[in-house]
């Protein structure tokens, strides 16, 4: 038996926890696929396929109910996506006409009609979006389960302590675990907004995802340690790793529990200046959790995944529902929207869009909105009425020039207008943003900043299209660099061009939630940061240990080097005096890596 192998993953819920290994295989069944010959095997696979849709329906609720009643909305939630897209009647309705027009098998029609869908999503450029093809994987495999005609698997007995290994899990898979029970997920596939990611979260034990081949490496019994902060897995450790671990498990608990004084403390340095800490969400769920860590609001309500791959476009009355609900739940502290955010090629049919060769450039975002004035204003109106609700500011995305700033701003009073003439109550003063996510924003963000009352930094894309890297691209990525002499160069542009135009400025990338970064920013002197809700009250934690001063001098001698490696052998030495005693020892090896 091989002793200490280590895996490197994905940390996707931090925390450290050492168990038993269960291996969950939920891949797809075995089929002998075959051509059919008369109508009367065209109608009995017709069938077929409909009666495993209705099975993995009822799964699905009884999974529903389960979830309920340990109130973890973040699972209802998405397995109502799944129930929706199981009731998709194009996407049956194409599975159906496969069989007839093709003649071929129920389970080689779905699996065709699925790989359509899911290349459509995974074209997507957001990491989020394309993460949701594990939605539409998790439902062909429940119902080629079904077609097979296997049972549910039982993960657990009643008494384990265990560490499930997985090719992924859905929140429908893990529905009759006991919490208690399961100290942790590993899986193969996955990244830090992937559905196992977000169940872990939820449920607070650690998780490391993305880990490949560890189905293969790992066996029922062995036992396994989950570092879920540094996103490592020890395969079968020894007992000087064992021992070591557990210090390590000891240690972070401690720490959590510490960092839990920090909730209601004020978001400000030593000297007090004040940095707001709030959270991005994709799902109204997710609100909960919000308050749970001690944000002080929604900096960034994504909302593309209302559209994504929908052949039937969400009405107005269902978007202000959605909108009211997250602003009531949040309220008094503020929540904002962001405008849908991908192109229109990705989630509905009938919208004539061309072909791109490079739709991350294209039509998308506030290009493809202002293209497609109706579907705009049915958002519009009804994030405008949500805001009669709660605290509610609207931010638009991929904005390129101050003509798209002022058209929208038009297409706003017009749906202002329309509401007042209905009599539909909304904030009158309710604000408008933008995203500075492309350089020629973030170039004339002193001319931008006089048509909009605040900006938002979206460091992964400025980043992406400042530097010509596509961070997703394994031969690039590694130049995918925050700390760049330009991009800090661009960074205190942009916030210098808003606050001499009084208006402030957040950032709600991933720089914005690694506590690395933060002496950076606060130098800088941003206004407000907006993070996976996880991350704040680490985030606190550090702010309230600076001062500004000290971080903006700092940062003043930041650009007096030429290279990142120089920018980071700086940092290093000095956040080794800010960050001495609060525990976060992944400072030192981001620093080196």
């Amino acid at each position: 038996m091989d002793q200490n192998r280590l895996l490197k993953g994905i940390g996707a819920s931090p925390g450290v926890t050492i168990g038993k290994v269960v291996i969950v295989d939920h891949g797809h069944p075995d089929f002998s696929h075959y051509r059919l010959s008369s109508e009367n095997e065209i109608r009995e696979e017709i069938a077929c396929l409909h009666k495993a849709l209705n099975e993995s329906k009822e799964q699905l609720i009884k999974a529903k109910e389960e979830v309920g009643k340990r109130n973890v909305q973040e699972a209802k939630s998405i397995i109502d996506t799944h129930i929706l897209i199981l009731q998709d009647k194009i996407l049956i309705n194409s599975a159906v006409e496969k069989i007839k027009n093709e003649q071929v098998d129920a389970a080689w029609a779905l699996k065709s009609t699925m790989q359509e869908l899911k290349k459509n999503v995974a074209d997507l450029s957001d990491e989020y979006m394309q993460e949701r093809t594990s939605d539409i994987d998790y439902i062909e495999k429940r119902i080629l389960r079904n077609l097979a005609g296997k049972k549910p698997e039982i993960i657990s007995k009643a008494g384990e302590k265990i560490i499930i290994v997985a090719n992924d899990l859905s929140p429908a898979d893990t529905a009759n675990l006991n919490v208690q029970e399961v100290l942790g997920f590993v899986t193969e596939s996955g990244g830090k907004t992937s559905h196992t990611a977000i169940m872990a979260r939820a449920l607070k034990i650690p998780s490391v995802v993305g880990l490949k081949n560890v189905m293969l490496a790992a066996k029922n019994g062995d036992t396994l340690i989950i570092d879920g902060i540094h996103g490592v897995v020890i395969i079968n450790p020894d007992a000087e790793t064992l021992r070591k671990y557990q210090q390590k498990k000891d240690q972070h608990e401690e720490f959590e529990r510490r960092l839990l004084k920090y909730k209601d403390l004020a978001s400000e340095s030593t000297d007090g200046f004040r940095m707001n800490l709030m959270a991005n969400i994709e799902i109204v769920e997710e609100v909960a959790s919000v308050v749970d860590y001690g944000a002080e609001g929604i900096g960034l309500f994504r909302t593309e995944f209302l559209y994504i791959n929908k052949h039937e476009l969400p009405t107005e009355g269902e978007l202000f529902t959605i909108f009211k609900n997250a602003a009531e739940k949040i309220s008094p502290r503020p929540l904002t929207i962001r405008t849908l955010d991908i192109g229109g090629d990705k989630f509905i049919s009938h919208v004539d869009v061309a072909d791109e060769m490079n739709p991350v450039m294209g039509l998308r975002a506030i290009r493809f909105c202002l293209k497609e004035v109706p579907i705009f204003k049915t958002q519009l109106r009804a994030i405008l009425r949500a805001s009669a609700f709660g605290k509610v500011k609207i931010m638009f995305p991929m904005i390129s020039c101050v003509e798209e700033v002022r058209q929208i701003k038009k297409i706003m009073e017009d749906v202002k207008k329309e509401l007042q003439k209905e009599k539909k109550e909304f904030d009158p003063d309710l604000e408008i943003g933008i995203m500075v996510e492309v350089p020629s924003s973030a170039t004339i963000a002193d001319l931008l900043a006089k048509e909009v009352q605040f900006f938002s930094i979206g460091t992964n894309d400025l980043i992406q299209y400042l530097l010509a890297i596509d961070r997703v691209n394994e031969q690039v990525s590694y130049l995918y660099e925050p700390l760049h002499p330009a991009v800090l160069r661009l960074l205190r542009r942009i916030i210098d061009s808003a606050h001499d135009n009084g208006i402030p400025v957040a950032m709600c990338g991933e720089m914005a939630g690694e506590p690395i970064y933060i002496p950076i920013l606060l130098g800088l002197g941003i206004d407000e940061l907006s993070m996976n809700p996880i991350a704040i009250l680490a985030a606190k934690k550090v702010l309230r240990s600076l001062e500004f001063k000290q971080c903006k001098m700092v940062v003043d001698k930041l650009f007096e080097f030429s290279t990142a490696a120089e920018i980071k052998d700086f940092l290093l030495k000095e956040t080794k005096k800010y960050y001495k005693n609060l525990n976060l020892t992944s400072t030192e090896n981001q620093l080196k890596l």
